[in-house]
């Protein structure tokens, strides 16, 4: 019983002093490793400062170089509003073979609608529900006005609107110029259904009422 217990404690240590000198091999190799890594890095050091030869580093200044400017975006809306003005423009010298005398004064209806539009706008038929005054503007300042004017109308679905463009009594040589532009671009709108010069109790020759389309229908 004593012998069995002695044997088996010499064969324990024996294992313990095998698995010691087993860490201690593999210490010593990881330490030769690291040598040898460390006199190549020294080595490869040299090398490199014998091939750069007298370079000199240059000196940190403190200077940063700034992002590059991101390029400015392209104005792809504008582009579209101005196509879609162009689309829209109206001339001055669209021709006059469009005008309708009715009744000795002059009114115009779209191809397609019936004689009786203009005698019913004439005796209002239809409620104004907006009104343009374009007293006081330059040609080119009505012509911008009365386009965006009815674009506005269309858009909230208004019939039948009012437009005064005055007959000229305060203009040079006393010439209605408004009057016929406001008609010649009148006609070349899509909106534009009809118009006619209102009544006299309701500002005669200065003043032109139109009938629009909706906003579902087709020109």
């Amino acid at each position: 019983m004593g012998k069995s217990s002695s044997s088996s404690g010499l064969s324990g240590l024996k294992v313990l002093q095998r698995e010691l000198q087993e860490q201690r091999l593999a210490a010593e190799a990881a330490e030769r490793e690291a040598r040898r890594r460390a006199e190549e890095a020294r080595r490869a050091a040299v090398e490199f400062r014998a091939l750069v030869g007298g370079v000199v580093p240059l000196k940190d200044t403190g200077r940063i170089d700034p992002s590059p400017v991101a390029p400015a975006p392209l104005p792809y809306k504008r582009w579209e509003d101005e196509s879609e003005v162009l689309r829209e423009s109206i001339s001055d010298d669209y021709g006059a073979d469009w005008l309708i005398d009715t009744d000795d004064t002059l009114s115009y209806r779209r191809t397609g609608l019936g004689q009786d539009i203009v005698r019913k706008l004439r005796r209002g038929q239809w409620t104004v529900q907006a009104q343009l005054d374009l007293h006081g503007h330059r040609v080119e300042e009505a012509r911008e006005a009365l386009g965006e004017f009815l674009r506005a109308c269309v858009r909230q679905e208004m019939r039948c609107v009012r437009i005064i463009h005055g007959k000229g009594l305060g203009s040079k040589n006393r010439t209605p110029i408004l009057k016929e532009k406001v008609r010649r671009w009148l006609v070349q709108k899509e909106e534009v259904l009809a118009f006619v010069e209102a009544r006299a109790n309701d500002g005669g020759s200065g003043v032109v009422l139109v009938l629009l389309r909706g906003p579902d229908r087709p020109a």
